[in-house]
Protein backbone atom coordinates (compact mmCIF):
# COMPACT_ATOMS: atom_id res chain seq x y z
CA UNK A 1 0.00 0.00 0.00
CA UNK A 2 2.60 2.16 0.73
CA UNK A 3 4.60 1.44 -2.31
CA UNK A 4 1.43 2.36 -3.78
CA UNK A 5 0.94 5.57 -2.34
CA UNK A 6 4.44 6.90 -3.14
CA UNK A 7 3.83 5.92 -7.20
CA UNK A 8 0.63 8.28 -6.53
CA UNK A 9 2.70 11.01 -4.52
CA UNK A 10 4.98 11.00 -7.68
CA UNK A 11 2.32 11.40 -10.35
CA UNK A 12 0.75 13.80 -8.23
CA UNK A 13 4.03 16.17 -8.33
CA UNK A 14 4.61 15.58 -11.68
CA UNK A 15 1.05 16.44 -12.40
CA UNK A 16 1.60 19.71 -10.17
CA UNK A 17 5.31 20.96 -11.56
CA UNK A 18 3.59 20.34 -15.18
CA UNK A 19 0.78 23.00 -13.83
CA UNK A 20 2.86 25.03 -12.58
CA UNK A 21 5.54 25.03 -15.48
CA UNK A 22 2.31 25.77 -17.40
CA UNK A 23 1.83 29.29 -15.49
CA UNK A 24 5.21 30.33 -15.48
CA UNK A 25 4.93 29.77 -19.43
CA UNK A 26 2.05 32.21 -19.18
CA UNK A 27 4.01 34.79 -17.41
CA UNK A 28 7.18 34.63 -19.05
CA UNK A 29 5.14 34.64 -22.96
CA UNK A 30 3.17 38.02 -21.85
CA UNK A 31 6.22 39.40 -19.86
CA UNK A 32 5.76 42.44 -22.84
CA UNK A 33 2.16 41.91 -22.69
CA UNK A 34 0.38 45.69 -21.34
CA UNK A 35 -1.63 45.34 -18.72
CA UNK A 36 -0.74 41.71 -18.21
CA UNK A 37 -1.37 39.82 -14.46
CA UNK A 38 0.84 37.77 -13.53
CA UNK A 39 -0.36 34.15 -12.56
CA UNK A 40 1.00 32.00 -9.50
CA UNK A 41 0.79 28.17 -8.56
CA UNK A 42 0.34 27.25 -5.04
CA UNK A 43 1.28 23.84 -3.63
CA UNK A 44 -1.13 22.45 -0.88
CA UNK A 45 -0.32 19.04 0.72
CA UNK A 46 -2.69 15.99 0.68
CA UNK A 47 -2.31 13.98 3.69
CA UNK A 48 -4.53 10.61 3.44
CA UNK A 49 -3.44 9.01 6.67
CA UNK A 50 -1.93 8.63 10.05
CA UNK A 51 1.64 7.74 11.05
CA UNK A 52 0.55 5.45 13.37
CA UNK A 53 1.02 1.58 13.58
CA UNK A 54 3.74 1.62 11.46
CA UNK A 55 2.36 2.29 8.65
CA UNK A 56 1.79 5.37 6.14
CA UNK A 57 0.25 6.35 2.94
CA UNK A 58 1.43 8.67 0.67
CA UNK A 59 -1.44 11.74 -0.13
CA UNK A 60 0.85 13.74 -2.99
CA UNK A 61 0.36 16.95 -3.59
CA UNK A 62 -3.00 19.26 -5.48
CA UNK A 63 -2.46 23.29 -7.06
CA UNK A 64 -4.53 25.90 -7.13
CA UNK A 65 -3.63 28.88 -9.21
CA UNK A 66 -4.42 32.51 -8.98
CA UNK A 67 -4.04 35.94 -10.83
CA UNK A 68 -2.86 38.38 -9.22
CA UNK A 69 -5.04 41.65 -10.28
CA UNK A 70 -4.22 43.40 -7.47
CA UNK A 71 -0.14 44.00 -8.25
CA UNK A 72 0.34 46.89 -10.80
CA UNK A 73 2.79 46.98 -13.15
CA UNK A 74 5.05 50.29 -13.84
CA UNK A 75 3.39 53.21 -15.86
CA UNK A 76 5.21 53.71 -19.42
CA UNK A 77 5.04 57.27 -21.59
CA UNK A 78 3.57 57.02 -24.57
CA UNK A 79 3.06 59.03 -27.92
CA UNK A 80 -0.96 58.58 -27.99
CA UNK A 81 -3.61 60.38 -25.94
CA UNK A 82 -5.95 57.90 -25.65
CA UNK A 83 -3.74 55.23 -24.11
CA UNK A 84 -5.30 55.11 -20.85
CA UNK A 85 -3.61 53.19 -17.38
CA UNK A 86 -5.01 53.44 -14.51
CA UNK A 87 -2.96 55.09 -11.17
CA UNK A 88 -3.72 53.26 -8.39
CA UNK A 89 -7.03 51.25 -7.72
CA UNK A 90 -9.61 49.93 -10.17
CA UNK A 91 -10.11 49.55 -13.81
CA UNK A 92 -11.38 51.23 -16.91
CA UNK A 93 -14.81 50.00 -18.04
CA UNK A 94 -15.13 48.56 -21.28
CA UNK A 95 -17.55 46.52 -23.28
CA UNK A 96 -17.12 44.13 -26.96
CA UNK A 97 -17.22 45.73 -29.67
CA UNK A 98 -19.79 42.98 -31.41
CA UNK A 99 -22.05 43.86 -28.96
CA UNK A 100 -22.26 47.41 -29.55
CA UNK A 101 -22.50 46.93 -32.76
CA UNK A 102 -25.46 44.35 -32.99
CA UNK A 103 -27.14 47.17 -30.58
CA UNK A 104 -27.43 45.11 -27.44
CA UNK A 105 -29.96 45.76 -24.74
CA UNK A 106 -27.31 44.52 -22.37
CA UNK A 107 -23.98 45.26 -22.79
CA UNK A 108 -21.30 43.35 -20.91
CA UNK A 109 -18.69 44.93 -18.55
CA UNK A 110 -15.53 43.92 -19.05
CA UNK A 111 -13.24 45.98 -17.22
CA UNK A 112 -9.57 46.23 -17.61
CA UNK A 113 -6.17 48.26 -16.15
CA UNK A 114 -4.69 49.64 -19.37
CA UNK A 115 -5.59 49.50 -23.38
CA UNK A 116 -4.92 51.55 -26.23
CA UNK A 117 -7.76 53.84 -27.63
CA UNK A 118 -8.41 54.46 -31.41
CA UNK A 119 -11.76 56.05 -33.21
CA UNK A 120 -13.19 53.12 -35.34
CA UNK A 121 -15.12 54.52 -38.71
CA UNK A 122 -18.04 55.20 -36.28
CA UNK A 123 -16.49 56.56 -33.95
CA UNK A 124 -16.65 54.17 -31.25
CA UNK A 125 -13.51 54.47 -29.23
CA UNK A 126 -11.78 51.20 -28.97
CA UNK A 127 -8.57 48.57 -28.89
CA UNK A 128 -7.68 46.30 -31.82
CA UNK A 129 -9.00 43.86 -29.72
CA UNK A 130 -12.67 44.86 -30.05
CA UNK A 131 -12.87 46.66 -26.75
CA UNK A 132 -15.13 49.72 -26.71
CA UNK A 133 -14.36 52.36 -23.95
CA UNK A 134 -17.48 52.98 -21.87
CA UNK A 135 -18.52 56.27 -20.27
CA UNK A 136 -21.21 58.51 -18.90
CA UNK A 137 -22.36 60.93 -21.50
CA UNK A 138 -22.74 64.74 -20.58
CA UNK A 139 -26.53 66.09 -21.48
CA UNK A 140 -26.56 68.04 -25.00
CA UNK A 141 -26.59 71.25 -22.89
CA UNK A 142 -23.29 70.74 -21.18
CA UNK A 143 -24.67 69.81 -17.89
CA UNK A 144 -24.23 66.25 -16.10
CA UNK A 145 -26.55 64.01 -13.90
CA UNK A 146 -25.40 61.99 -11.52
CA UNK A 147 -25.94 58.73 -12.37
CA UNK A 148 -26.10 55.44 -10.88
CA UNK A 149 -22.59 53.56 -9.59
CA UNK A 150 -23.88 50.18 -8.62
CA UNK A 151 -25.23 49.13 -12.31
CA UNK A 152 -23.58 49.31 -15.45
CA UNK A 153 -27.00 50.14 -17.31
CA UNK A 154 -25.84 53.62 -16.63
CA UNK A 155 -22.92 53.00 -19.16
CA UNK A 156 -22.76 53.92 -22.69
CA UNK A 157 -20.35 53.16 -25.20
CA UNK A 158 -18.06 56.60 -25.67
CA UNK A 159 -18.60 57.80 -29.55
CA UNK A 160 -16.59 60.38 -31.21
CA UNK A 161 -17.95 63.18 -32.98
CA UNK A 162 -15.88 62.21 -35.48
CA UNK A 163 -18.59 64.32 -38.80
CA UNK A 164 -20.62 66.46 -36.63
CA UNK A 165 -20.27 69.55 -37.00
CA UNK A 166 -20.61 71.75 -33.91
CA UNK A 167 -21.02 75.44 -33.03
CA UNK A 168 -21.75 77.40 -30.11
CA UNK A 169 -24.27 80.60 -30.17
CA UNK A 170 -23.57 83.48 -28.35
CA UNK A 171 -25.57 84.31 -25.52
CA UNK A 172 -23.19 87.40 -23.99
CA UNK A 173 -21.17 90.20 -24.85
CA UNK A 174 -19.28 92.43 -22.74
CA UNK A 175 -19.30 95.99 -24.38
CA UNK A 176 -15.95 97.36 -23.72
CA UNK A 177 -16.17 101.31 -25.12
CA UNK A 178 -14.84 105.10 -24.34
CA UNK A 179 -16.85 107.51 -25.63
CA UNK A 180 -15.69 111.26 -26.28
CA UNK A 181 -16.71 113.88 -23.58
CA UNK A 182 -15.98 116.24 -24.83
CA UNK A 183 -18.63 115.27 -28.04
CA UNK A 184 -21.46 116.51 -25.37
CA UNK A 185 -20.20 119.75 -24.86
CA UNK A 186 -21.65 123.07 -26.17
CA UNK A 187 -20.33 123.97 -29.99
CA UNK A 188 -19.10 120.45 -30.80
CA UNK A 189 -20.07 118.87 -33.83
CA UNK A 190 -22.15 115.86 -32.31
CA UNK A 191 -20.24 112.92 -34.54
CA UNK A 192 -22.01 109.76 -33.77
CA UNK A 193 -19.57 106.35 -33.06
CA UNK A 194 -20.41 103.18 -34.08
CA UNK A 195 -19.47 99.32 -33.53
CA UNK A 196 -19.42 96.67 -35.26
CA UNK A 197 -19.71 93.59 -33.04
CA UNK A 198 -19.46 90.20 -34.63
CA UNK A 199 -21.25 87.27 -32.81
CA UNK A 200 -22.68 83.84 -33.54
CA UNK A 201 -26.47 82.68 -34.34
CA UNK A 202 -28.27 79.25 -33.03
CA UNK A 203 -27.26 77.60 -36.81
CA UNK A 204 -23.46 78.52 -36.57
CA UNK A 205 -23.60 81.72 -38.81
CA UNK A 206 -21.76 84.55 -38.09
CA UNK A 207 -24.02 88.06 -37.77
CA UNK A 208 -23.45 91.19 -36.49
CA UNK A 209 -24.44 94.04 -34.03
CA UNK A 210 -24.00 97.33 -35.23
CA UNK A 211 -24.19 99.89 -31.76
CA UNK A 212 -24.78 103.73 -32.58
CA UNK A 213 -23.86 106.39 -30.06
CA UNK A 214 -25.14 109.75 -30.52
CA UNK A 215 -23.74 112.59 -28.66
CA UNK A 216 -26.76 114.89 -26.81
CA UNK A 217 -24.86 118.45 -27.21
CA UNK A 218 -25.17 120.95 -24.48
CA UNK A 219 -26.82 124.08 -25.13
CA UNK A 220 -25.11 125.09 -21.59
CA UNK A 221 -21.46 126.08 -20.73
CA UNK A 222 -21.67 122.28 -19.04
CA UNK A 223 -20.98 119.20 -21.04
CA UNK A 224 -24.65 116.92 -21.27
CA UNK A 225 -22.81 113.52 -20.83
CA UNK A 226 -25.88 112.49 -22.30
CA UNK A 227 -26.12 109.91 -25.27
CA UNK A 228 -28.44 107.76 -27.37
CA UNK A 229 -27.27 104.21 -27.92
CA UNK A 230 -29.26 102.48 -30.66
CA UNK A 231 -28.66 98.48 -31.28
CA UNK A 232 -29.10 97.13 -34.47
CA UNK A 233 -29.38 93.47 -35.37
CA UNK A 234 -27.59 93.38 -39.11
CA UNK A 235 -29.51 89.51 -39.42
CA UNK A 236 -32.82 91.35 -39.65
CA UNK A 237 -34.11 93.02 -42.35
CA UNK A 238 -33.38 97.25 -42.59
CA UNK A 239 -36.91 98.09 -41.70
CA UNK A 240 -36.54 96.19 -38.53
CA UNK A 241 -33.89 95.47 -37.49
CA UNK A 242 -33.49 97.94 -34.83
CA UNK A 243 -33.64 96.09 -31.51
CA UNK A 244 -33.37 98.67 -28.80
CA UNK A 245 -32.36 102.30 -27.70
CA UNK A 246 -31.52 103.63 -24.70
CA UNK A 247 -30.82 107.15 -22.91
CA UNK A 248 -27.10 106.83 -21.49
CA UNK A 249 -25.83 109.56 -18.83
CA UNK A 250 -22.61 109.66 -17.46
CA UNK A 251 -21.68 110.79 -13.86
CA UNK A 252 -19.29 113.50 -14.20
CA UNK A 253 -18.19 113.82 -10.43
CA UNK A 254 -14.65 113.45 -9.21
CA UNK A 255 -15.38 109.98 -7.98
CA UNK A 256 -17.53 108.30 -10.25
CA UNK A 257 -15.87 110.05 -13.38
CA UNK A 258 -16.94 108.76 -16.39
CA UNK A 259 -19.08 105.70 -15.66
CA UNK A 260 -22.21 104.77 -16.46
CA UNK A 261 -24.91 107.33 -13.84
CA UNK A 262 -28.25 105.97 -15.60
CA UNK A 263 -29.91 104.28 -18.02
CA UNK A 264 -32.91 104.91 -19.18
CA UNK A 265 -35.01 102.64 -22.29
CA UNK A 266 -36.37 104.40 -25.42
CA UNK A 267 -37.66 101.27 -27.00
CA UNK A 268 -36.27 97.71 -26.44
CA UNK A 269 -36.40 95.09 -23.37
CA UNK A 270 -35.12 97.25 -20.17
CA UNK A 271 -31.45 97.91 -18.82
CA UNK A 272 -31.01 95.83 -15.27
CA UNK A 273 -29.07 98.27 -13.35
CA UNK A 274 -28.43 95.21 -10.81
CA UNK A 275 -26.82 93.04 -13.67
CA UNK A 276 -25.25 95.88 -15.90
CA UNK A 277 -27.16 94.06 -18.62
CA UNK A 278 -29.08 94.96 -21.80
CA UNK A 279 -31.59 92.15 -22.85
CA UNK A 280 -31.28 91.62 -26.84
CA UNK A 281 -33.95 89.76 -29.08
CA UNK A 282 -31.20 88.80 -32.29
CA UNK A 283 -32.62 86.54 -34.96
CA UNK A 284 -30.39 83.71 -33.94
CA UNK A 285 -31.90 84.00 -29.76
CA UNK A 286 -31.36 85.79 -26.72
CA UNK A 287 -28.37 87.39 -25.96
CA UNK A 288 -27.25 89.83 -23.19
CA UNK A 289 -25.28 92.41 -23.75
CA UNK A 290 -22.88 93.88 -20.99
CA UNK A 291 -22.08 97.29 -20.68
CA UNK A 292 -22.00 97.58 -17.00
CA UNK A 293 -23.58 98.80 -13.49
CA UNK A 294 -24.24 102.48 -13.03
CA UNK A 295 -21.04 103.69 -11.16
CA UNK A 296 -19.94 100.59 -10.53
CA UNK A 297 -16.00 98.92 -10.89
CA UNK A 298 -16.35 97.76 -14.01
CA UNK A 299 -16.15 100.43 -16.47
CA UNK A 300 -17.13 98.58 -19.47
CA UNK A 301 -19.34 101.18 -20.86
CA UNK A 302 -17.48 104.64 -19.97
CA UNK A 303 -17.53 108.58 -21.31
CA UNK A 304 -14.23 110.26 -20.88
CA UNK A 305 -11.53 112.59 -22.71
CA UNK A 306 -11.75 113.91 -26.36
CA UNK A 307 -11.36 110.26 -27.73
CA UNK A 308 -13.57 107.54 -29.62
CA UNK A 309 -12.10 103.89 -28.66
CA UNK A 310 -13.13 100.36 -28.39
CA UNK A 311 -11.06 99.31 -25.75
CA UNK A 312 -12.40 95.35 -25.66
CA UNK A 313 -15.03 93.70 -26.82
CA UNK A 314 -15.54 90.04 -25.15
CA UNK A 315 -18.18 87.60 -25.92
CA UNK A 316 -18.61 83.86 -25.82
CA UNK A 317 -19.57 81.29 -28.68
CA UNK A 318 -17.92 79.76 -31.31
CA UNK A 319 -18.49 79.24 -35.08
CA UNK A 320 -19.09 76.23 -36.45
CA UNK A 321 -16.17 73.56 -36.32
CA UNK A 322 -15.11 70.06 -37.00
CA UNK A 323 -13.72 67.43 -34.81
CA UNK A 324 -9.73 67.70 -34.26
CA UNK A 325 -8.72 65.58 -30.87
CA UNK A 326 -10.28 63.90 -28.14
CA UNK A 327 -8.07 63.51 -24.08
CA UNK A 328 -9.23 62.00 -21.24
CA UNK A 329 -7.72 64.34 -18.19
CA UNK A 330 -7.14 62.52 -14.58
CA UNK A 331 -10.37 63.11 -13.34
CA UNK A 332 -11.71 60.77 -16.20
CA UNK A 333 -13.47 63.60 -17.57
CA UNK A 334 -13.22 63.25 -22.11
CA UNK A 335 -13.00 66.43 -23.91
CA UNK A 336 -13.07 67.21 -27.89
CA UNK A 337 -11.61 69.89 -29.12
CA UNK A 338 -12.10 71.41 -32.55
CA UNK A 339 -10.62 73.62 -36.06
CA UNK A 340 -12.63 76.73 -33.98
CA UNK A 341 -10.77 76.39 -30.60
CA UNK A 342 -13.86 74.90 -29.07
CA UNK A 343 -13.68 72.51 -26.31
CA UNK A 344 -16.39 70.62 -24.94
CA UNK A 345 -16.72 67.31 -22.30
CA UNK A 346 -19.18 64.81 -24.13
CA UNK A 347 -17.70 61.67 -21.27
CA UNK A 348 -17.01 61.12 -17.95
CA UNK A 349 -15.13 57.98 -17.69
CA UNK A 350 -15.62 56.08 -14.27
CA UNK A 351 -12.96 53.81 -12.04
CA UNK A 352 -14.72 50.37 -11.70
CA UNK A 353 -13.66 48.59 -8.50
CA UNK A 354 -13.80 45.37 -6.43
CA UNK A 355 -13.94 44.07 -2.60
CA UNK A 356 -11.52 41.39 -3.60
CA UNK A 357 -9.37 42.22 -7.29
CA UNK A 358 -8.11 38.55 -7.22
CA UNK A 359 -11.59 37.23 -6.97
CA UNK A 360 -12.29 38.79 -10.37
CA UNK A 361 -12.69 36.36 -13.27
CA UNK A 362 -9.64 36.69 -15.93
CA UNK A 363 -10.51 36.95 -19.76
CA UNK A 364 -9.07 37.71 -22.97
CA UNK A 365 -7.14 40.59 -23.94
CA UNK A 366 -6.13 41.74 -20.28
CA UNK A 367 -10.06 41.97 -19.04
CA UNK A 368 -11.98 40.78 -16.15
CA UNK A 369 -15.30 40.36 -14.94
CA UNK A 370 -16.87 40.11 -11.59
CA UNK A 371 -17.46 37.10 -10.31
CA UNK A 372 -18.76 35.71 -6.40
CA UNK A 373 -15.10 36.00 -5.27
CA UNK A 374 -14.61 39.44 -6.73
CA UNK A 375 -17.38 41.06 -4.91
CA UNK A 376 -19.97 43.26 -6.44
CA UNK A 377 -18.21 46.50 -8.51
CA UNK A 378 -18.66 50.11 -7.94
CA UNK A 379 -18.33 52.74 -9.97
CA UNK A 380 -16.19 55.95 -8.81
CA UNK A 381 -15.23 59.32 -10.01
CA UNK A 382 -11.52 59.10 -11.09
CA UNK A 383 -9.40 59.96 -8.03
CA UNK A 384 -12.14 59.38 -5.43
CA UNK A 385 -12.46 56.91 -2.56
CA UNK A 386 -9.94 53.86 -3.59
CA UNK A 387 -10.15 54.49 -7.30
CA UNK A 388 -7.13 55.77 -8.70
CA UNK A 389 -6.94 58.61 -11.42
CA UNK A 390 -6.73 57.95 -15.48
CA UNK A 391 -3.45 59.05 -17.13
CA UNK A 392 -3.44 59.33 -20.66
CA UNK A 393 -0.36 58.88 -23.12
CA UNK A 394 1.00 55.94 -20.71
CA UNK A 395 0.36 52.35 -20.53
CA UNK A 396 0.66 50.17 -17.45
CA UNK A 397 3.64 47.13 -18.05
CA UNK A 398 3.24 43.44 -17.45
CA UNK A 399 3.72 42.67 -13.90
CA UNK A 400 6.13 39.34 -15.19
CA UNK A 401 9.20 39.23 -13.21
CA UNK A 402 11.54 37.51 -16.29
CA UNK A 403 14.36 36.55 -13.48
CA UNK A 404 11.51 35.65 -11.20
CA UNK A 405 10.26 33.38 -13.30
CA UNK A 406 13.33 31.75 -14.74
CA UNK A 407 14.41 30.66 -11.14
CA UNK A 408 10.85 29.64 -10.66
CA UNK A 409 11.41 27.26 -13.99
CA UNK A 410 14.53 25.94 -12.91
CA UNK A 411 12.82 24.84 -9.23
CA UNK A 412 10.36 23.54 -11.44
CA UNK A 413 12.00 21.20 -13.28
CA UNK A 414 14.70 19.97 -10.73
CA UNK A 415 11.23 18.80 -8.57
CA UNK A 416 9.74 16.98 -11.98
CA UNK A 417 12.98 15.41 -12.37
CA UNK A 418 12.95 14.27 -8.83
CA UNK A 419 9.34 12.89 -8.44
CA UNK A 420 9.92 11.40 -12.07
CA UNK A 421 13.05 9.58 -10.23
CA UNK A 422 10.23 9.09 -7.47
CA UNK A 423 8.47 6.84 -9.77
CA UNK A 424 11.67 5.11 -11.26
CA UNK A 425 12.52 3.78 -8.12
CA UNK A 426 8.99 2.57 -7.22
CA UNK A 427 9.01 0.82 -10.46
CA UNK A 428 12.49 -0.80 -9.86
CA UNK A 429 11.39 -1.47 -5.85
CA UNK A 430 7.99 -3.78 -7.46
CA UNK A 431 9.91 -5.31 -10.07
CA UNK A 432 12.76 -6.13 -7.18
CA UNK A 433 9.27 -7.79 -5.20
CA UNK A 434 8.18 -9.21 -8.45
CA UNK A 435 11.67 -11.19 -8.53
CA UNK A 436 11.54 -12.72 -5.21
CA UNK A 437 8.18 -15.00 -6.22
CA UNK A 438 10.35 -16.52 -8.95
Amino acid sequence: MSMTSAMGAGVAGLTANAIRLASISDNIANSSTMGYRRVETEFDAVVLGGTGGGGYSAGGVRTSNGRRVDQSGPLVSTKNALDLAIDGGGMLPTTGIADVVADSSNLPLLMTRTASFEPDADGYLRTASGLVLMGWAYNADGTFSSPSRDTSSSLTPVRLPLSQATSTPTTRIELGVTLPATETALGADGAVSRSTIEYYANLGTTEFLDITYTPQVSNTNDMSLTWRMDVRDLAKGPTDNLIGSYTVVFDGTAEYAGSIASVTTISGEDYDPETGIIPLNVAGGELDLMIGQPRGQNKLLQQIGDTYAQENIDRNGAPVGRYVSAEIDKNGILRVKYDNDEIQSYYKIPVVTVPNMNGLNAGNAQTYTVSQASGRFFLWDAGDGPAGTINGYARESSTTDIAEELTNMIQTQRAYASNAKIIQTVDEMMQETTNIKR
